[in-house]
């Protein structure tokens, strides 16, 4: 049995649930997933229909493309209407509502130069090509992607490229986790926290949800093995009162996460609030250009500016990212809200808790 094989075998899995359960002793348990990843995994290996009763698990702001906030999504629309402007993105952004209901996809069906990219690299390189336009990269999600983004702008300033920009709505995780457990509303006891992000920044930077607010935390892989290891490990610190943040993802996450990945990041942004859907601004939870870097900045070259926007009526997802709304209780969910036809960005994105609840029929 290879190691992947062993992360989803169905008895050792059988056993930590088993662990869970005896752990538990009857008493219950809020979890909140924070990568959106998770909440997928979660459904799609059928750990959450295996849980007990007493673990609730609830969705958090780890999917970049529904934290986006709604001001955000209208400065790349802004962008994509201008003469002489390429709008270079993810796909995922394609479909995201704006304050008016139009997207990106409807901005270029009514004739707006909108381009699916796959990297920022590909951004850069569409902007080689047409030297007489201006192409605009949003600039979305954590710190996953963000060294990609400033690898790329370190590129592009080293080539003398001068029609390349970036909207910098970049966010970083842990202050948001700490917003949220500031909140009076919340009632999560612990946190699962994302892979992908830790494998970039390590372990220290969680470090304060357990020493400061005493919840149980544990970095996490995405087999079911590990999720079901992880949620044990949750429930053990909660029963012996003895909140840690727990690396339990070491086979990706380094302790000291991507030194030379946060350099890169580090020589081009630097930190600033941020906006964030449902949870509103965030101090420190941002990046912006360094001055050495402003000649990309799009906000400058285009004149953009962020502009108060009013929410999309009835969609629920600012809740659902603060874990006090389940997905399924949205009025708008399952009705009105699809994932092909989606009144807010959370049934937009795969990683969206609403798209996943939808996908696996969790309806009631």
């Amino acid at each position: 049995m290879n190691s992947f094989e062993a992360l989803r075998d169905p008895d050792r899995c059988r056993a930590v649930l088993e662990r869970i359960e005896k752990s538990l002793d009857g008493r219950r348990m809020r979890f909140m997933e924070v990568c959106g990843t998770h909440t997928v995994a979660l459904f799609r290996s059928g750990v959450h229909s295996l849980l007990p009763r007493s673990v609730v698990h609830l969705t958090g702001p780890g999917c970049p493309v529904c934290v986006t906030h709604d001001s955000e999504v209208a400065a790349f629309l802004e962008a994509a209407r201008m003469r002489g402007v390429v709008v270079a993105t993810f796909g995922d952004l394609m479909r995201v509502p704006g304050p008016d209901g139009a997207s990106l996809k409807d901005a270029q069906a009514e004739g707006a130069r909108v381009e699916v990219v796959y990297s920022p690299m590909d951004a850069l390189e569409l902007a080689r090509r047409n030297p007489g336009d201006k192409v605009v990269f949003p600039g979305v999600g954590f710190e996953t992607t963000t060294p990609t983004v400033a690898a790329t702008l370190r590129l592009a300033k080293r080539e003398g490229v001068t029609n390349f920009f970036v909207l910098p709505f970049h966010k970083i995780v842990p202050p948001a986790l700490e917003a949220l457990v500031q909140d009076s509303n919340m009632a999560v006891q612990a946190f699962m926290l994302p892979g992908h992000v830790s494998a970039i920044i390590g372990v220290e930077p969680y470090l304060p949800l357990a020493e400061k607010y005493r919840l149980p935390s544990v970095i996490t892989g995405f087999e079911p093995l590990d999720l079901l290891q992880s949620i044990f490990l949750m429930v053990e610190m909660l029963r012996t009162q003895n909140p840690r943040v727990v690396n339990n993802y070491r086979r990706v996450v380094p302790p000291e996460g991507n030194p030379k990945a946060r350099a890169i990041v580090d020589e081009v942004f630097q930190p600033c609030d941020a906006l964030w859907r449902g949870i509103g601004l965030i101090c420190g939870s941002g990046l912006a250009l360094r001055p050495e870097y402003k000649a990309f900045d799009a906000f400058e070259a285009l004149g953009i500016t962020l502009r108060e926007t009013p929410a999309i009526p009835g969609c629920r997802c600012g809740d659902v990212l603060k874990g006090l709304l389940p997905p399924n209780k949205c009025p708008l969910f399952g009705k009105v809200c699809t994932p092909s036809s989606p009144v807010g960005p959370c049934m937009v994105s795969t990683e969206g808790g609403c798209a996943a609840y939808f996908k696996y029929r969790l309806a009631d």
